[in-house]
């Protein structure tokens, strides 16, 4: 497998060369669809056929799609249940990837915690664009009830605005003046951890450009579709940061329960819902008046990521401690199916389509690829130690994963 170090931002691209292999097999898939036909997925708007070996091609030197054949030009795209996952390549250097974003506009964010104290910026591709240090001067961002000096943060999690102009990331603590009770995953309110903040990035200068004070240990962000407002999950604090981004600051502070973690917003931003890690249930929150909560009961153990499916009618429900992936029907609050994926299935994201859902199972090495028509496991791909992060490049159909073992792996839906 050839390796070569990119000069621009020394860190090592593994390409896969597999061109001419992929031109067939692709060719082949779509002959085979046409003969078949396509078939939707009724309520998520998805196919869900057969599997197929279809896949786009790709040029392994220059790291970018080749123009493919006259015929493939003219043919109907194959949806995501009849692709497969295809290695296209690996990035590494100083890097300790919590989470990795795509922002569907060409940009793709790695949050590097603790121990690199990094936002890494790449490219589609995987060249690196910008790395953004988490250290900030505090009274530069008007915040001033703090001692003077330069802090540092761990970034976690992040999400883009709509428009994806801006990007929010969580700090799971502050090191530095003014900072003596870092946070830990075991924890709770009774414990006195230190707040935390959210920085915002602008994605043209890629400079933090806003700094918000939030909970302790802040792990997951999410932003509504209407760009109202911004999301934050807070660890030790148990309770959800509710921030309006006109304001650019916190406006509620909503209790939740033990170890919230993953939120999801629905299509008509009007409801979000939060993943309580540490139960077995999930929170929905009214976003369009008054902030009120309910439970969904009963999910299964250690939920922990969400993902929605795109006509806002399904919720999936990666299930940490019972190593699988729940499908939820929104109206009626009931998990309709089940399915094992791989042992602590930590994040997912779904695919365009809403036919595909793509979970990284942190103890197992893997990457599972589920379809949501029937909750079957059509695809088990091994990647590096321990993948916490994955993202579903809607501008390439492309699923980066991020290994906390200093890895980000790259692949083609195709």
């Amino acid at each position: 497998m050839p390796s070569r170090r990119c000069p621009r931002c020394q860190t090592h691209l593994v390409r896969h060369h597999c061109q001419r292999s992929r031109r067939l097999l692709a060719a082949l898939a779509v002959a085979g669809s046409l003969l078949a036909g396509c078939s939707g997925d009724g309520g998520l708007g998805g196919g869900a056929g057969g599997p197929s070996k279809a896949t786009d091609a790709a040029d392994g030197n220059a790291g970018t799609a080749t123009t493919a054949a006259p015929t493939m030009m003219t043919a109907p795209p194959v949806e995501s249940a009849s692709k497969r996952l295809q290695p296209f390549a690996t990035v590494a250097g100083d890097i300790s990837p919590k989470s990795v974003v795509a922002s569907g506009h060409g940009e793709v964010f790695a949050q590097n915690m603790i121990y690199s104290h990094t936002v890494t910026v790449y490219d589609q591709h995987g060249e690196l664009l910008s790395t953004i240090p988490d250290a900030v001067d505090l009274a530069a961002f008007g915040i001033t009830d703090y001692p003077a000096g330069e802090v540092q943060g761990g970034p976690v999690e992040m999400a883009f605005t709509p428009d994806g102009t801006k990007a929010y990331v969580s700090n799971y603590s502050m090191y530095g003046p003014g900072f003596d009770r870092p946070g830990d995953d075991v924890c709770s309110p009774s414990t006195g951890v230190d707040d935390s903040f959210v920085y915002r990035i602008d994605v043209a200068s890629l400079q933090i450009d806003q700094v918000i004070e939030v909970g302790a240990v802040p792990k997951y962000v999410a932003t509504s579709p209407d760009g109202r407002w911004v999301l934050v999950t807070n660890w030790c604090s148990y309770d959800l940061s509710v921030i309006d981004a006109e304001a650019g600051r916190e406006v509620q502070r909503i209790p939740l329960g033990e170890y919230p973690r993953g939120i999801v917003v629905d299509p008509t931003s009007s409801t979000a819902y939060v993943a309580i890690m540490g139960e077995t249930r999930l929170v929905a929150v009214d976003l369009a008046g008054g902030f009120a909560t309910r439970d969904v009961p009963e999910v299964g153990g250690g939920p922990r990521h969400l993902v929605i499916s795109p006509d806002g009618r399904y919720l999936y429900v990666t299930l940490n401690r019972d190593g699988q992936v729940a499908k939820v029907d929104i109206a009626t609050g009931m998990v309709i199916a089940r399915i094992a994926t791989g042992s602590a299935p930590r994040s997912m994201d779904i695919a365009a389509d809403g036919a595909s859902l793509y979970v990284v199972n942190y103890e197992s090495n893997t990457v599972s690829k589920v379809l949501t028509a029937d909750m079957s496991v059509i695809q088990d791909v091994p990647v590096g130690t321990h993948p916490i992060g994955i993202t579903y490049d809607r501008s390439t159909g492309r699923v980066w994963v991020a290994c906390y073992s200093g890895t980000i792996e790259i692949f083609d839906d195709a």
